[in-house]
């Protein structure tokens, strides 16, 4: 049997025996309807011939060939769809990328603009030190602590909670419809979680720390905005000492001048 019959699921055998059954029966109506029309003053030894041919030959024809086609057509859907994912994922921590993941926050924040019912929350988490990280245990251990500080991050969100990685050490989290409250008490979870993180490179423990910068809001905004403003109270949490969150309600309205791009390690 080959290869890719032995991965088929019991629904995915069903749907391939569905598709092969009713193709077929679709084929051999057809042509037993062209044979009537055909034969019909024949005499009725000639259309009993007639009509067995024509059930015979598409269930020999058909058969096999619908049976193909549709194992085809899954394989490439499976194909296509890995390759959505692949788009879409982080290969390191196989958290949404940046691109996937800013644009999934824009559809829905878009949608809520439209329902006029908007609220939630933009996280921005960095690792503190990072640096020091890769250059004392190397980039593989350096790797491996942000695969870490994804996992210590995943119990801490909701069911539709996104998570997804800017680049570098620097991760953040959108929470539709989060209160102040909620945000703010997922935020210290996430801190807590990463800092108990069993973190040992070489057999070492080493405790790892994220600063969490956030942006609450309970009217109409875009991606840019939100993370505008969450991004300056990371800025904040790490002036501040880091290993610690600063989350705040979105501005109502943005003032010219008042983001300051740099961001300390």
């Amino acid at each position: 049997m080959p290869a890719s019959l032995k991965k088929l699921s019991p629904s995915a055998w069903l749907q391939l025996a569905g598709w092969t059954v009713f193709g077929t029966l679709g084929c051999v109506a057809v042509s037993l309807a062209v044979t009537l029309l055909l034969f019909r003053h024949a005499s009725a030894e000639v259309l009993d011939l007639a009509l067995i041919e024509a059930t015979v030959v598409p269930i020999l024809l058909a058969a096999p060939l619908f049976f193909y086609l549709t194992l085809k057509l899954r394989e490439l859907a499976v194909v296509n769809h890995k390759l959505v994912v692949a788009a879409s994922t982080d290969a390191l921590t196989a958290c949404l990328n940046r691109g996937a993941f800013s644009a999934r926050v824009e559809n829905v924040l878009a949608r809520e603009i439209v329902r006029r019912r908007a609220m939630g929350a933009l996280l921005v988490i960095d690792a503190d030190h990072f640096k020091s990280v890769n250059d004392r245990f190397g980039h593989a251990e350096g790797d491996e602590a942000l695969r870490m500080i994804v996992a210590a991050i995943q119990p801490c969100l909701r069911r539709d909670d996104m998570l997804g990685r800017l680049g570098g050490e620097e991760f953040a989290v959108f929470l539709p419809g989060a209160s102040p409250v909620s945000a703010a008490d997922i935020a210290e979870r996430i801190r807590r979680s990463v800092a108990e993180a069993p973190f040992q490179p070489g057999g070492t423990s080493h405790m790892l720390t994220v600063s969490v910068g956030g942006a609450v809001f309970d009217r109409p905004v875009v991606f840019d905005e939100l993370f505008r403003v969450a991004d300056l109270h990371l800025y904040e949490a790490k002036g501040a000492g880091r290993n610690r969150v600063e989350l705040a309600p979105m501005p109502p309205e943005q003032t010219p001048g008042w983001y300051t791009p740099a961001l300390l390690n």
